[in-house]
């Protein structure tokens, strides 16, 4: 009996969508090498939405996708993630098929007001 639809795509995840070659960049997470595609689109649509306060910090979001079998359990809400040496705080974790797509915010200070 042949691969059912749901195994080929956990094979096309590194195969075709987290290939390094392809769109995948690997980078430090949680401490661990891990072939991730950062969402730039994703993250412009993000930033523009970036929330900011009149005390002078504002949150940056990050939106990268993942493989499951690499990053382990689905990450919860408000649990943190180290990616690349900086700490973010879950905002959002969802599996798509093998693939998660995790958001994530860092609170950063901002000297002066922003214009």
């Amino acid at each position: 009996m042949g691969l059912s639809f749901k195994e080929i795509l956990q094979q096309d995840v590194k195969a075709v969508f987290l290939n390094p070659l392809e769109f995948g960049e690997t980078h430090l997470v949680n401490g661990e090498p891990m072939t991730i595609v950062l969402d730039d689109v994703e993250n412009i649509e993000r930033e523009k939405k970036m929330k900011s306060h009149t005390d002078g910090i504002y949150t940056r979001q990050v939106f990268f996708y993942v493989a499951s079998a690499d990053f382990g359990p689905l990450p919860k809400q408000g649990g943190m993630i180290d990616l690349d040496g900086k700490k973010y705080t879950v905002v959002d974790a969802t599996d798509e098929c093998g693939i998660y797509a995790i958001t994530m915010e860092a609170n950063k200070s901002h000297g002066g007001r922003r214009a």
